[in-house]
């Protein structure tokens, strides 16, 4: 093949885009040449965040196709935006493919796609192109996709991926997080609609990916190892943040504040709460509020990511509690993106409050960083389990009878967190393992070179 020519397709939303961007770094240090496609809606959000740096004809060139909604449309609504990515982006994709095909030196030469857009490696096989399937989330969750026939015929959910007892948890093998059904991915994303459609895409998905010669997984034996045994076909990569491969060009919706960084200069090591909570978690006015307050009451420095729309209605500014900014002034600081990587790795981090979703839970295990879990939907509440009950580097927070974690629960939680050395202690420990996956002759590296060889064959 020579240096192969790879065409990248990750599912629309910020946490599948981000991990593929940084297998595709990998890959370019790899004398590879890489096709990225995104949606255009986020497409041009990438454009708006880095410009000149998103290059027609660098080693990753970003190009786009429609996602099948209209440009104001809500993409948070998961069940529309999987109907349009099932109408529109197919035919899209293959007139893509064929343009690219038209050159002699471009053709492509494999096609890597998100497991979630499963119908990419059919388009793949239908140009007798070789698909790679990548999962960008946790072995466990692709487990628990892997397992639905397995979940219909114990009577765990019925046909609509609707949960028959939602109260019992369920373990699918031993060292895997316990599950809620009520918390399975396509049961918590919203409506009955929403649900079904979503379970039936996962099932296509599941097809799609039965035939590809190689299912990477941005994961590594040490985290994971129950699942990868449930599951071997799944082949541990990761997790790519600890590769520090990530070049200028992140793929990020939202420009980073690079300015928390000299503050975070200015705090004590191991003093900082850091707060973020990804892309999609959305908090109602009351439970924003007691975020804050708790934070304050924690009487400690903290960095909060507060995202332009982390609330349903009101702008953020305006929810803040009265005097809220002035008291807090000499020891918070609020950022509407951060570069996280980088945040993580700084020496003043003391704990991460997570939404824990899994490019952040990855990124704090890769440096030593333990958890407060605040999970929101998804994969998330796997996750959590894994960081409290099974790595044990981490605590979750109570809820109230509102369903809201109160300004107390919080101040509570971060200190039982950061006075117990002992999360500190574990998590250095797991950080030493995920690195040393990835460093050579580690478990994940030698998947990761045997795969470059595969491409390269």
């Amino acid at each position: 093949m020579g240096n192969p020519h790879i065409l990248a397709i990750p599912y629309p939303a910020q946490g599948h885009v981000i991990p593929l961007m940084e297998l595709s770094h990998n890959l370019v240090s790899h004398g590879f040449k890489i096709t990225f496609v995104n949606t255009d809606f986020n497409h041009k959000r990438v454009k708006d965040v880095f410009g000149n740096k998103v290059d027609g004809e660098g080693s990753i060139r970003l190009v786009s196709i429609p996602d099948g909604m209209e440009p104001d449309e809500d993409r948070k609504q998961l069940g529309k935006l999987t109907d349009g990515i099932s109408e529109v982006m197919p035919l899209e994709l293959k007139k893509l493919v064929k343009k690219t095909n038209g050159s002699e030196d471009n053709k492509i030469s494999c096609v890597i796609a998100d497991v979630n857009m499963g119908w990419a490696l059919d388009i793949a096989a239908e140009f007798e192109i070789p698909g790679v399937a990548f999962w960008p989330a946790s072995a466990m969750l692709l487990a628990l996709l892997f397992s639905t026939d397995k979940l219909l015929d114990d009577q765990v959910i019925d046909k609509h991926g609707t949960p028959i007892n939602g109260e019992n948890k369920i373990q699918l093998y031993p060292n895997t997080p316990a599950m809620h059904p009520n918390n399975f991915l396509w049961v918590c994303l919203g409506d009955f609609t929403t649900q079904k459609t979503i379970f039936e895409f996962a099932m296509r998905n599941n097809k799609a990916v039965e035939n590809v010669e190689w299912l990477i997984c941005n994961t590594t034996f040490d985290l994971e190892p129950g699942a990868l045994s449930l599951i071997p076909e799944i082949l541990p990569i990761g997790p790519l943040s600890a590769t520090n491969q990530l070049g200028p060009l992140t793929g990020s919706f939202w420009p980073e504040d690079a300015t928390c960084l000299k503050w975070l200069d200015q705090q004590p090591p191991g003093s900082v709460i850091y707060v973020a909570f990804g892309s999609f978690t959305v908090f109602d006015p009351i439970q924003f509020q007691e975020l804050a307050l708790g934070l304050e009451l924690s009487n400690r420095p903290f960095l909060w990511v507060v995202r332009p729309d982390t609330t349903e209605e009101t702008q953020s500014d305006e929810l803040y509690p009265i005097g809220f900014k002035a008291r807090v002034a000499g020891r918070g600081k609020m950022v509407g993106w951060a570069p996280q990587r980088a945040v993580l790795a700084h020496p003043s981090i003391a704990c991460f409050i997570s939404h824990c979703g899994w490019n952040s839970t990855v990124e704090g295990l890769s440096n030593g960083i333990p958890f407060l879990c605040w999970p929101y939907f998804a994969d998330q509440f796997i996750n959590e389990t894994y960081i409290c009950d099974i790595w044990k580097i981490g605590l979750s927070f109570n809820r109230d009878e509102r369903g809201i974690i109160t300004r107390e629960e919080i101040k509570g939680k971060v200190e039982q967190l950061v006075d117990d050395e002992r999360f500190k202690a574990k998590a250095l420990q797991l950080k030493g393992s995920v690195m040393n996956s990835v460093s050579e002759n580690g478990s994940s590296n030698r998947i990761f070179n045997n795969f470059i060889e595969w491409m390269k064959s």
